[in-house]
């Protein structure tokens, strides 16, 4: 007979990963408390420290990447208004054109 997994929500992982991380009990005395095998909790620590600065600094990558798309957004709106413009023209020009 097969065991099923146990699946952990981000909540627990991290009510478990703060004391390790404190070191305000052992890993063992965490594994036994929360029934999480002792290699899980260390993995839960070591990926809480390492995702850590995303909290004070947030994603680069992503802050970045909207920066780029701001500026590609304005640009094509600034295109937009100069084909507004243009098409505003012709059609004042085609209706002098039209009444001569």
């Amino acid at each position: 007979m097969t065991q099923k997994r146990k699946m952990y929500d981000d909540h627990f992982k991290a009510k478990v990963a703060l004391p390790a991380i404190r070191e305000t009990e052992t890993i063992a005395e965490l594994s036994s408390r929360y029934n999480v095998h002792s290699t899980q909790i260390r993995k839960w620590k070591s990926k809480f420290l390492e995702n850590a600065a995303i909290v004070f600094g947030g994603d680069k990558e992503a802050a970045a990447e909207n920066k780029s798309l701001r500026s590609e957004r304005d640009a094509l709106h600034k295109r937009i208004g100069e084909q507004t413009m243009d098409i505003d023209f012709l059609k004042k020009s085609l209706k002098k054109v039209s009444l001569l």
